[in-house]
């Protein structure tokens, strides 16, 4: 049950002083229904010495006199001269937190000139209105007007059910000396009404997108196995995945393909890095707030594969479409030619009349 807390009043205050002499505080906090720990703390913040009885109408005037009074000063006061070299880094566009490790090194011994980078917001965002906060915080990182919450809430997304920690992921996923493993993402369209399931392979960072019909788990599910299905059953190990409401299904995923599915922490996109800078990099060719519908898959392809034949400077300035060869050609033993889509997906030719299959050797693409 919830309890309203309320001020003690003045005829508490007169209770207490009738009854301080000749009753003990839980005595007294019984009879005015309040807790032994107010009634506490109201005799010692409010009787004015040992040698004096509490008195109710001084310990009122104490007490309004109190609320009125500023719990602590502030630790960056607007007109002080701290407040000064603190305007002049932020208008360099340097963040609270570079202003207050640099003011440690500037000042090792004077713990005056100290000040924490939330300080430095406090300050900001208490200002008065005007034209100096308004630039002030337009200095910041994001220039928000207003501070997040710190506090995020309850988290009421659906949950995933047997869901398997990305902390018992195997450690070679995570020092990508092993190919096979990827990492799967959506991109959201327009008022997140379409989609674009997106697949990175964590050695080669090679790129496969998937056309999803929509935002919903079954969509995701199909999109996702079909493409995964494409790929050499060796060269499909494991998929890393945040926790998206979209992957519930991820058991029919791991049916239909053999992939593992491992789940990142929530709010930890580096435990994704490769995904998520990829996504960066598909805005372009995918701009936010487009429909994402109107994509065909291939001309998904056509993207994907434009990616895929960039030099990358992570992979020594070559593209994750020869880094991916080299890999083939150490996991498929047997043929040395094999068959390649326009998409570059190792499969068989596809049907559609603007693609033209080439048989290639993998020999003769790598120069061997």
């Amino acid at each position: 049950m919830t309890h309203c807390y309320r001020h003690l009043s003045a005829e508490d205050r007169a209770a207490i002083m009738l009854m301080r002499a000749n009753h003990s505080i839980r005595a007294i906090a019984r009879q005015l229904g309040r807790s032994p720990s107010t009634i506490s703390r109201e005799l010692v913040r409010h009787t004015v010495s040992p040698n004096r009885a509490y008195d109710a109408s001084l310990a009122g005037h104490r007490a309004r006199l109190s609320r009125c009074r500023p719990r602590r000063s502030l630790k960056l006061p607007l007109d002080g001269e701290l407040f000064e070299l603190v305007l002049y880094l932020l208008r360099k566009y340097w963040s609270p937190e570079q202003i207050a490790r640099t003011l440690k090194r500037m000042f090792p011994d004077n713990t005056d000139r100290h000040v924490s980078h939330e300080a430095i917001y406090n300050a900001l965002y208490l200002m008065p209105r005007g034209s100096l906060k308004k630039e002030l915080i337009a200095c910041l990182r994001q220039g928000k007007g207003k501070r997040r919450p710190r506090s995020r809430g309850k988290d009421r997304r659906q949950q995933i059910p047997d869901l398997v920690s990305i902390h018992l992921r195997p450690p070679e996923i995570e020092d990508r000396l092993m190919p096979g493993h990827w990492e799967g993402d959506l991109i959201m369209g327009a008022n997140n009404r379409s989609a674009v399931g997106t697949l990175v392979e964590r050695t080669t960072r090679l790129v496969i997108l998937a056309k999803v019909d929509g935002t919903t788990a079954t969509a995701a599910a199909v999109g996702f196995s079909d493409k995964l299905n494409e790929v050499p059953r060796s060269l499909r190990l494991s998929m890393t995945y945040d926790q998206g409401k979209e992957m519930v299904k991820h058991a029919e995923i791991t049916q239909k393909t053999g992939t593992a599915i491992y789940f990142a922490d929530p709010h930890s996109p580096w435990q994704r890095g490769s995904n998520e800078n990829t996504n960066g990099l598909l805005r372009q060719y995918l701009p936010k707030g487009t429909d994402l519908s109107v994509y065909s898959q291939e001309e998904l392809d056509e993207i994907a594969d434009s990616l895929n034949t960039r030099p990358r400077k992570t992979l020594d300035w070559r593209s994750p479409l020869e880094v991916y060869a080299k890999v083939l050609k150490k996991s498929v033993a047997s043929p040395s030619t094999l068959q390649y889509c326009c998409t570059w997906n190792l499969r068989p030719p596809c049907s559609e009349s603007h693609c033209t299959v080439v048989y290639i050797s993998l020999g003769d693409y790598l120069g061997d």
